[in-house]
């Protein structure tokens, strides 16, 4: 890098400022990416990893020459950040700005466009500069009504989230208007938390959560205590509530085609019992999404394919990005596939059956047909076959 080729910020050669003013904010202290403060934040709040972010910003090259930047677009750019969606550079320097803040982030290569750069834009192996403003930021959403807000304190380890069914250990933290009212440790199963008094809302983010993350679930009424509140922790109706969410381990449920005989016919007992209870359920609210999608599980164990894909299309219906739901839908497609495969199979070994069966009777109606004939009386005689001397001349 040479300082005569610098792009100058506020009369400085750019490395100069890095030098004089720059953090370092890389995890590892690699000077990867250096920051200089601009304009200082609003509130001190930073965005959590999952966050979805809104920003403007302008990247340069170290000459100074502009090749992106999305004023020139007049439209904001907006991403979940320290999701890998943008350059590493992006995720690191966003997770440490506050909103309103302006900065600079001078970005080594391994950070920004790497060795190969950006064809007619980037050269290879390039430091870069991006002036960043993070105009606001909110938590994920979760579900398409907005009920669910995720944002993420301590990512999570490995590439795995709980399936429905799994086995969940984790530690909960519930607040209500800034008063803690539940603390706890507690294991169930996804899909069925509320029999352990635990809110839908934190049932239905296991499966985008992974072992080791630590996370505050924002949760609207629906996905919390409802319109009837909970007594218990003196919480009243319509509340919104929050929960700081650790996934201390979890065991996947096995799907259905990876369990044999016996374990289908024990899951089958638990899932019809379930099962009864959710049609009573589905009788006073045919939109529930959890008896729905129970009713589901027993009509696939049952070989009801087309009725139980029928329940699981009502629940995507009902939240289009369950993919639970979505997962076994697919599973009955195949099902109901590999039913009419066999079918094909039997009926068409049937049809071969009795076309032999018609072949062979005919070709024995023949034979009788070639020795009999009848007389000009009606009576029946019996043709003698020439031998074959009396046919020599």
């Amino acid at each position: 890098m040479t300082t005569d080729q610098d792009l100058p910020i506020d009369g400085q050669p750019s490395t100069a400022l890095f030098a004089a003013k720059g953090i370092d904010v890389t995890s590892n202290k690699d000077k990867g990416v250096i920051k200089v403060v601009k304009l200082q934040g609003l509130d001190g709040e930073q965005p959590m990893i999952g966050d979805k972010v809104t920003i403007h910003y302008t990247g340069r090259l170290l000459n100074g020459k502009k090749f992106d930047c999305s004023r020139d677009r007049k439209e904001p750019f907006c991403f979940n950040v320290g999701k890998g969606q943008v350059l590493k550079a992006w995720d690191i320097g966003v997770l440490s700005m506050q909103r309103g803040e302006v900065c600079t982030l001078l970005c080594k290569p391994e950070y920004a466009y790497g060795t190969a750069g950006n064809p007619n834009k980037i050269p290879p192996s390039s430091s870069v500069v991006f002036e960043m403003e993070l105009l606001k930021f909110e938590g994920e959403t979760l579900t398409d009504d907005g009920g669910i807000l995720r944002r993420i304190k301590v990512k999570g380890d490995g590439y795995t989230n709980p399936n429905d069914g799994a086995s969940v250990d984790v530690h909960l933290e519930g607040s209500c208007s800034g008063r803690l009212f539940d603390c706890r440790d507690v294991s169930f199963i996804v899909g069925e938390a509320e029999d352990k008094g635990v809110p839908l809302g934190v049932d239905r983010a296991m499966d985008k959560m992974q072992k080791g993350e630590c996370c505050f679930l924002y949760l609207k009424p629906k996905y919390g205590f409802g319109s009837e509140g909970k007594p218990e922790y003196r919480i009243g109706p319509e509340k919104d509530i929050i929960y700081e969410v650790t996934l201390k381990d979890f065991q996947r449920a096995k799907e259905s085609w990876e369990m044999d005989l016996n374990e289908k016919l024990n899951l089958a007992t638990g899932v019809k019992h379930k099962g009864n209870q959710y049609f009573k359920v589905i009788e006073l609210d045919d939109s529930n999404e959890k008896a729905l999608y129970r009713r589901g599980e027993a009509r696939l164990l049952r070989n009801e394919f087309s009725l139980a894909m029928a329940d699981f299309q009502h629940v995507l219906h009902v939240h289009p990005s369950n993919r639970a739901a979505r997962a076994q839908i697919s599973i009955c497609q195949s099902k109901i596939k590999e039913h009419h495969e066999q079918d094909k199979k039997i009926y068409a070994n049937m049809f071969q059956k009795f076309a032999e069966r018609d072949a062979k009777t005919g070709k024995t109606k023949r034979r009788r047909d070639d020795g009999k004939w009848s007389g000009i009386n009606g009576e029946v005689v019996i043709k003698r076959r020439r031998r074959s001397q009396d046919c020599q001349l």
